[in-house]
């Protein structure tokens, strides 16, 4: 099992320290580093955050969060192997060409290094202040994400429907990895879950146990069969939240058919934080790596 790590967001989270963070985070052995995105936050909102129990998200409206792609881009310059992952790009409130050529010129800096974690959206707020529909999100998404792998694919790309119309146009640099960087649905609904059975190369979950986790990979294994495919051909990150984890709760998430983990080190300082990381890859990603 490979355990992937989410960037540091903080106070101490300065230039500096997220290269050093970064650069850690590699030299210890993890496998992947992964950022949110929220373009705005809201101190009301009507929607229920579906991963905490009192429905409110952890993050002060004033956290910084920053632009995904910019973020990566820089942690990419700052290291050589670890992997990059949108977790989770909400992809329905983006424009689809321009979101092309970030995870495109993305890869291309890194040499094909780029796990596109997508999503549809939670917040109402965050698409009405930008603009953007909320209704059919999740058709919106599925529209843009061809929009994209026809940009990545073909030499001359074009799409005419519903929710966007591109005329025949070139784009380049293409990404490294083909036939493009590997799109990773997040959601644990079934709704999700067909996404991933339609058109995904791999499922990000979120605040699941093992046996939570079991379950919904029961789903998605009928929901591939019924298209041909095999859960075999996708790639299972689980992210356990606030969950503790040790190396009897990473055997459990590895027999319920989970390949990736992907934790946050914690601290309140910067130096917590390393030492958090440094914990993580001798309690987790040591014992991981024996599976």
């Amino acid at each position: 099992m490979q355990i992937g790590v989410f960037v540091p967001l903080g106070p101490y989270a300065t230039p500096a320290f997220i290269s050093e963070a970064a650069r850690t985070a590699e030299r210890l052995g993890f496998h992947s580093i992964w950022a949110p995105e929220h373009v705005l936050l809201f101190d009301e909102y009507a929607a229920h955050y579906p991963y905490t129990e009192n429905g409110r998200m952890r993050n002060a409206s004033d956290a910084a969060v920053p632009e995904p792609f910019n973020l990566l881009s820089f942690i990419a310059g700052a290291t050589t192997r670890i992997r990059l992952g949108t977790g989770i790009c909400l992809v329905p409130q983006r424009n689809p060409v321009y979101t092309a050529k970030e995870v495109a010129t993305l890869d291309y800096l890194s040499g094909g290094r780029v796990d596109f974690g997508v999503g549809i959206g939670w917040q109402q707020e965050e698409f009405a202040a930008l603009g953007v529909p909320w209704p059919k999100r999740a058709q919106r998404t599925r529209a843009y994400l061809e929009v994209m792998r026809r940009l990545w694919c073909d030499p001359v790309s074009s799409y005419e429907g519903e929710y966007y119309r591109l005329p025949p146009s070139r784009q380049y640099p293409k990404p490294v990895q083909q036939p493009h960087p590997p799109i990773h649905f997040g959601g644990e609904s079934d709704a999700a879950l067909r996404r991933v059975a339609e058109i995904g190369h791999g499922w990000f979950g979120y605040g699941l146990n093992p046996a939570q986790t079991a379950e919904r990979l029961q789903v998605l294994g009928g929901l591939l069969e019924q298209r041909g495919r095999r859960l075999g051909e996708i790639v299972v990150s689980i992210a356990p939240n606030t969950r503790g984890v040790d190396a009897a709760t990473i055997e459990a998430y590895g027999r319920a058919g989970v390949n990736q983990l992907i934790l946050a080190a914690r601290g309140r300082t910067g130096d917590d934080l390393l030492a958090s990381l440094a914990e993580l890859a001798r309690s987790v990603v040591e014992p991981a790596a024996a599976l």
